[in-house]
């Protein structure tokens, strides 16, 4: 099937701001019908974010969460693990830098589930999912000025959570799709044991 019909091209390109780490554009862009229009979008680096299964001592299934203010929408949010890509870090490490710095949690085995496009409407920000089992508990090295709780919940109150509107993050939301259908058996993952990353 061709997108020929559906593709813009860009035909100008304006900065409109620089961050540490976002980038903003207003693009002039040419329409498939010939006419023009304006597209403002961020440049984002990507990121990752882990589903870390945790083996509880009944035998049940946790997950690791967080519970961390987010000052652009003003809400302390429950979330899965996560964090930007660095420049040209491979989105594993990522993943296990994240996991150690914000939980403490290091992993035995990693397996890589897929990645989403977090507002494709005005971000080009991709996230890496990783699920992450075999856990072991250690220090948390969190970043200046980040404060953050750590704590657990079955796949089943997190999905309540979901359901009820507790739980509002994107990345969360679209994660436990992934969670209810490797949990059940339906799409398996590709386990692997890397080598550990050294603490920073």
């Amino acid at each position: 099937m061709s997108n020929e019909h559906l593709i813009e091209q860009r035909i100008a390109q304006q900065e409109l701001f620089k961050g540490r780490f976002l980038h903003a554009f207003r693009d002039t862009v040419r329409l498939p019908d010939g006419g023009e229009a304006t597209r403002e979008y961020v440049v984002h680096p990507g990121a990752v974010v882990v589903v870390p299964l945790l083996e509880g001592t009944d035998g049940q299934t946790r997950i690791v969460l967080e519970r961390q203010y987010r000052y652009p929408v003003g809400q302390v949010m429950v979330e899965l693990p996560a964090g930007k890509l660095d420049a040209g870090e491979d989105p594993l490490v990522c993943g296990q830098r994240e996991l150690l710095e914000e939980t403490g949690y290091q992993a035995r085995e990693w397996a890589r589930a897929g990645h989403m496009h977090l507002a494709i409407a005005y971000s080009t920000e991709v996230i890496h999912i990783w699920f992450a089992r075999g856990l072991r508990q250690g220090e948390r090295r969190l970043d200046q000025g980040e404060f953050l709780d750590v704590f657990s919940a079955t796949p089943d109150e997190l999905m309540a959570w979901c359901r009820d509107g507790q739980v509002t993050d994107a990345k969360t939301l679209s994660c436990m799709v992934w969670v209810q259908n490797v949990l059940s058996g339906a799409w398996p993952l590709n386990w692997q044991t890397p080598d550990p990353i050294s603490p920073p």
